[in-house]
């Protein structure tokens, strides 16, 4: 396709509010988008999208679509449909993809890079090692053989590069994303590009799946994985459950989603029904199994009876708040034998995080304007707080949990109308063993990510094709 993305974001600008300006929703149009959309060539384009304009300008100013909608909606009718999945994503998630793609920088996304690779050699340091381990839960010490699988790192953009926000070790949204990237449209294809191949995601997906089970069961035979997480149906990304279940079953693997409560244990092995279990894709969000409902996969996980990933000693490895306390820490860098090229790296990268202690809680109240509190085994923004949003109140039951203070970075910031109110952006790179795999956006508004503001979502990303061409 020849046009510059897709078209000009439809406007309904009788509706507005304040300085909200209210969008058509084009991921939920029935009109065939070539029949209406302005040619490459187009002054409506072209004037919004110069080549040779920075990503920040072309946030600020191009409004053009970055999704095929009719392909996205195809591909997951398509796989959902023959899934069970009722209805299409359009009526039950309005707001899952964001229509407009986000622009980042080469030199941006090099940089991001280069902190994923440099985070993965400083977890094989003994020190590092001994320093997150003196306060993750104990069945942490338990080593299954294998990373873990699939890692998200979310980043905010800033003008001195990229800000590593936090490290999740069961990221959402891989194969959502991939099939976002497979119906994106390139803006100036002569000079932009997505960052990496959506195409090959589902294969390294499996074949990550596929090296976690080798690497803990080792020659045993199996076939039956199991995608367990809190009655799975009413997760919001359950559709990615279907997408997990259908690759693995394009590929001869049995697959079968089911809550935690449905696996029981018996002749050494766990079982979901009539067939034995081989791999859990584990998407709870009880990172070391220590709910009482989840005694049942905490035995047959530690007995070695069943491979399970993300396993908790990856979360307590990677994805522990407090861990960025001492990624970040220059003296413990030097210490540990840090190379100085990647401690300069980690140090440019993560902000300023503490853990909260009795004895910083006044300093830190004080000074709470400037500062993130997080939960350190928390998931989803659940239990944060922007510190200029807190109460004397919340502030007292910070107190009763195990918290860090993590310097406040700014995201960045896509426009999407003339008029309206910006969106704030981050960045998640999913990363294997230091490399990545897919770069995705999300576009929200609010304090935190959400899946709620209509326009938001996973958004698709552009690039540069020369690292030269660039100009911010």
């Amino acid at each position: 396709m020849d046009w510059c993305v897709g078209s000009v974001l439809p406007m309904q600008v009788t509706a507005t509010t304040g300085s909200r300006v209210k969008m058509a929703d084009p991921l939920r149009t029935t009109t065939p988008m070539n029949r209406t959309l302005p040619s490459a060539g187009s002054s409506a384009c072209s004037s919004m999208c110069a080549p040779g304009a920075s990503a920040e300008t072309l946030n600020r100013e191009c409004f053009c679509l970055g999704v095929d909608a009719h392909v996205l909606h195809a591909k997951l009718a398509a796989i959902l449909g023959s899934q069970g999945l009722p209805g299409t994503l359009a009526d039950s998630h309005p707001h899952l993809f964001s229509p407009l793609p986000v622009f980042v920088s080469r030199r941006q996304l090099e940089q991001a890079d280069a902190v994923v690779a440099a985070i993965e050699e400083v977890m094989a340091l003994p020190a590092y090692r001994a320093a997150v381990m003196a306060w993750a839960p104990d069945i942490a010490q338990f080593d299954p053989g294998s990373p873990g699988g699939l890692l998200g790192l979310d980043f905010h953009l800033t003008a001195s590069g990229p800000r590593l926000i936090e490290i999740n070790t069961n990221p959402g949204g891989v194969l959502l994303n991939a099939l976002l990237g497979q119906a994106q449209l390139a803006c100036m294809p002569e000079v932009t590009k997505p960052p990496t191949d959506a195409w090959a995601v589902d294969a390294a997906v499996l074949q990550i799946l596929l090296m976690e089970w080798r690497l803990q069961r080792g020659a045993a035979p199996g076939q039956f994985v199991a995608i367990v997480d809190t009655e799975p149906k009413q997760q919001y990304l359950y559709p990615e459950f279907l997408l997990y279940r259908e690759l693995l079953r394009r590929h001869g693997y049995r697959a079968e989603i089911c809550d935690p409560t449905e696996l029981v244990q018996h002749d050494q092995r766990l079982w979901l029904g009539e067939a034995p279990v081989d791999l859990i894709y584990n998407r709870l969000t009880d990172f070391a199994l220590q709910q009482p409902v989840h005694a049942t996969i905490r035995s047959a996980y530690l007995a070695g009876a069943v491979a399970l990933s993300p396993h908790p000693r990856a979360h307590a490895l990677y994805a522990d708040k407090r861990n960025l306390s001492v990624l970040g820490n220059r003296d413990f860098l030097q210490v540990a034998g840090v190379r100085p090229a990647i401690m300069d790296k980690l140090l440019a990268a993560i902000p300023d995080t503490r853990l909260l202690t009795p004895e910083n809680r006044d300093a830190m109240w004080a000074g709470r304007r400037h500062w993130f509190f997080k939960p350190t085994a928390g998931f989803g923004s659940k239990g944060s707080y922007r510190g200029d949003k807190l109460t004397r109140r919340v502030w007292d039951e910070i107190a009763r949990g195990t918290y860090v203070a993590q310097e406040i970075v700014q995201p960045s910031e896509r426009h999407v109308a003339v008029g309206a109110d910006p969106f704030k952006v981050d960045i998640r790179c999913y990363a294997d063993q230091g490399k990545v795999l897919v770069v995705a956006a999300r576009m929200y508004q609010g304090q935190t990510t959400n899946f709620r503001t209509p326009g938001g979502g996973f958004a698709p990303v552009l690039t540069s094709r020369e690292l030269g061409r660039e100009t911010g």
